[in-house]
């Protein structure tokens, strides 16, 4: 063996990963050049948060964001079940247009270890379970304009849930592990375009309320202002789950947070988070959003 196939040979392995074989390469691969995090280092931090990690992707077709050779390289989406998939991947039928996708279901450690294998740093699921026709969540992202910082948009959390606690309806909050908010409300399922259309209408009327900090149109000049982005509630589109990765310069996690912290936030950096700020936060708090997946906590859509 020459010492070419050596090398590709010992970047090479197969690991039992709760009883499912899957295979690792180039570990050794550095996927964030700014601060040196390696593909084994990804894998570590999905082990670790795993056991928080899957219950919110459980039953969700996802959409992988893909960077194989790192955040510095070629990045693509990837919704249909790459080639060569182990056959015990899970998967689910999801309707596009005249035809259907074959998308991966996250159910387990083995796929989130073989996802991450392909350089799948970003993880996407959208507001439903198993039919796109019946939301389950309604999802609030605030994504801020040029010239605002998390602080505006810590602001407009808390704008939000005020309006969200005048419905009837109370929410959990995660960064996007980039300086917007997500503010996630349990639904009793209920018809994806009622969902969506009260999330218009929210937006429109916390528009009118808040003007110098709220916007509700993606294509109008948002400098200043943070974005209540309520398109994300149709079926066809896909939020950042609760953990996941972000393909940023240095790895940042999209993170459950108290309002508390959100409340008390003076500075930006103070809501970024991560891996290892993660999984100390695991082990300190568990899973904040764990009242997400508890069907007493489904909440009526405000009619």
């Amino acid at each position: 063996m020459s010492s070419a196939e050596r090398a590709g040979h010992a970047s090479r392995t197969v690991v039992d990963v709760g009883g499912r074989p899957v295979r690792l390469t180039h570990l050794e691969r550095v996927l964030y050049p700014e601060s040196g995090t390696t593909k084994a280092a990804v894998l570590h931090y999905y082990s670790q948060a795993a056991p928080v990690f899957l219950p919110h992707l459980a039953g969700r077709p996802a959409s992988f964001l893909r960077c194989p050779e790192g955040v510095a390289g070629e990045r693509f989406w990837a919704k249909n079940i790459p080639a060569g998939a182990p056959d015990w991947v899970q998967t689910l039928d999801v309707p596009v247009h005249t035809k259907s996708l074959r998308q991966v279901v996250v159910a387990d450690l083995a796929t989130l270890t073989w996802a991450g294998n392909l350089g799948c740093l970003e993880i996407h699921t959208p507001q439903w379970q198993h039919a796109p026709e019946r939301h389950d969540r309604l999802i609030i992202d605030l994504d801020p304009g040029e010239g605002t910082t998390m602080l505006h948009t810590c602001a407009a959390a808390l704008a939000v849930r005020l309006a969200l606690a005048d419905d009837g309806l109370r929410a959990w909050p995660k960064t996007s592990g980039s300086k917007g908010i997500h503010l996630i409300a349990p639904l009793r399922p209920a018809p994806a375009d009622m969902v969506s259309g009260y999330a218009k209408r929210l937006a429109a009327r916390l528009r009118d309320q808040y003007p110098q900090l709220i916007a509700d149109n993606v294509r109008r000049d948002r400098t200043g202002l943070v974005l209540l982005d309520w398109s994300q509630n149709t079926g066809a589109k896909t939020t950042v789950a609760p953990y996941s990765l972000r393909a940023m310069p240095t790895p940042t996690v999209s993170t459950p947070v108290t309002w508390e912290e959100i409340a008390a936030c003076e500075d930006p950096a103070g809501l970024v988070f991560t891996p290892d700020d993660v999984t100390r936060r695991i082990a300190e708090h568990g899973d904040l959003l764990a009242p997400l997946l508890d069907p007493a906590t489904g909440q009526d859509l405000p009619q």
